[in-house]
């Protein structure tokens, strides 16, 4: 059974939540804990699967306790559920919890979020991925410029001058989101010759996926990874955004998951990436040999590495502590069902999207079997779909496709 440890400052929260989680003890193995100090000596004694945790205590907070709990026991899944707290906003973007909840939580939730979050675990951490990793030289690092960005992003003086300004700091990463920004995807009808300009253009939540996106290209063009390669990811991945952000809307998600979708979408292959950096002439190889057998890419993946693009690239974001709709997203963008979705999510935004960005002509980015008869919408898992009560939704989706793609 999954071991859960609950951790409050306050025995009769802990009392409730005993009440409360009763009729999952077949399911569940529970222990309850007053406070991180006992917590931590209490994971020390024996093993958890997922620790939930308060966020204001004294001595140490929810947020310092997971810190602890990712550096010892990093397989862990790290929940909070709390009320609002000035750190929450900071701490959904860049933060040591995989999921946050705000009390009060009903039974059923915090139910379904356990088993989502257990079910990524499991993706992100298993032996397979793990030997992989292990083999490669070196991984790209989450950027510091991308956690001021948070910060200014949620502070309520945020403006286009002072984003603009945060990123105008490293010229280099100026260059490269410039390079971005300037490209066809956005169809701009003027050209962007600054940070805040492009601020100002394209919004300040648009420039976060960007400034991460052009931190992994730039951390990678000395690589074995080749030019040409890199900007074809980056177009198609850019493609894939942007149409998610506008499923993400349609659908009615907020406007803060729909730039979360956006975020998703531009990273969702950051695992070819580094796939292609660490394995240079051994990946080259896999990409023939898809467009030989005329396979799906991450199906060769899989069968030659023992995992897929996906789940490397949700390790990664993982590793970043990146929130955990997006890890998800990313890490089940080829097999949404396995995720656990049972509504309308991130992930299903950027499987659909992906599903829907036409690139038969180029094997290192067709995660699909390149028929041409094989039409986009068969991409997209009718299981996943209709378990969501979704599948209705296909041509809507395919119509603001054709209306979102992105200029040649």
């Amino acid at each position: 059974m999954t071991r859960i440890l609950f951790v409050d400052d306050e025995p009769l929260v802990l009392d409730g939540l005993r009440r409360m989680l009763r009729a999952y003890r077949r399911e569940w193995t529970m222990h309850f804990c007053e406070g991180p100090e006992e917590a931590l000596a209490t994971m020390a004694a024996e093993p958890f699967d997922v620790v939930v945790t308060d966020m204001r205590m004294p001595v140490m907070d929810g947020a310092e306790l997971l810190t602890r709990v990712r550096e010892l026991y990093p397989d862990t899944v790290r929940i909070v559920l709390s009320g609002q707290s000035e750190q929450e906003h900071v701490l959904r973007a860049v933060g040591p919890a995989h999921q946050y909840l705000s009390k009060p939580c009903d039974p059923e939730s915090l139910r379904r979020t356990i088993t989502r979050t257990t079910l990524l675990g499991k993706r992100i951490n298993n032996p397979e991925l793990k030997a992989l990793v292990s083999r490669m030289d070196s991984l790209p690092s989450l950027p510091a410029i991308y956690y001021e960005l948070v910060e200014v992003l949620q502070s309520p003086d945020a403006s286009v001058d002072r984003v603009g300004g945060l990123i105008a700091q490293d010229i280099s990463m100026t260059t490269k989101v410039l390079q971005m920004v300037n490209s066809s995807f956005f169809g701009l009808p003027v050209h962007v010759d600054s940070a805040e300009h492009a601020a100002a253009l394209l919004g300040l939540n648009t420039l976060k996926p960007l400034v991460l996106t052009a931190s992994i290209f730039r951390q990678l063009e000395e690589s074995k990874v080749s030019s040409q390669f890199l900007e074809r990811v980056i177009t198609h991945s850019l493609s894939v955004a942007g149409l998610a952000k506008q499923l993400a809307k349609t659908e009615a998600l907020s406007r803060e998951q729909a730039d979360s979708t956006f975020l998703a979408g531009a990273l969702h292959d950051v695992g070819k990436i580094v796939l292609a950096d660490n394995f240079g002439r051994e990946y080259t190889g896999l990409i023939h040999q898809a467009q030989v057998q005329q396979k799906p890419l991450a199906s060769i993946e899989f069968q030659e590495l023992g995992v897929s693009h996906a789940a490397v690239g949700g390790f990664l974001l993982g590793l970043w502590g990146l929130p955990q709709e997006i890890v998800a997203a990313v890490a089940f963008h080829h097999d949404p069902q396995a995720s656990g979705d049972e509504t309308f999510s991130l992930l299903t935004a950027v499987h659909v999207g992906n599903g829907l960005i036409d690139c038969p002509s180029d094997p290192s980015l067709n995660d699909y079997a390149t028929d041409e008869d094989h039409q986009g919408i068969d991409r997209i898992e009718a299981l996943y779909l209709a378990q969501l009560g979704s599948s209705d939704r296909l041509p809507v989706w395919r119509d603001l496709a054709e209306q979102c793609a992105a200029p040649a």
